[in-house]
């Protein structure tokens, strides 16, 4: 998930924000959502490009081929948190309590 992520946005030196990770399962696809942070090493342009990036909750499922971005909080975060991303089944977003941790 975050080596999916880092290529999307083309930047090398990030992690997921610690004690923000949400992960499940419904049925056979696994989900997973964060933000991330840059880490040591990461540049000028990734520190400015993840003011932005960072600050937003990202969505990722794997049906079994592999884990695929699927969503964003964009700016700013929907009231719902993850209730308010159509990928992510209610059920999940209700047990991850909107990913409130997340926002």
């Amino acid at each position: 998930m975050t080596r999916v992520y880092r290529q999307r946005v083309h930047f090398p030196h990030i992690e997921p924000v610690p004690h923000g990770f949400f992960y499940g399962q419904c049925g056979t696809v696994h989900y997973a959502a964060t933000r991330f942070q840059p880490v040591e090493g990461a540049t000028y342009e990734e520190l400015v490009g993840m003011q932005d990036e960072g600050s937003a909750a990202q969505y990722f499922s794997d049906s079994g081929s592999g884990w695929a971005h699927v969503g964003s909080d964009g700016f700013p975060a929907r009231p719902q948190g993850c209730g308010d991303i159509p990928t992510i089944p209610d059920a999940l977003a209700e047990a991850w309590k909107n990913c409130s941790i997340a926002r």
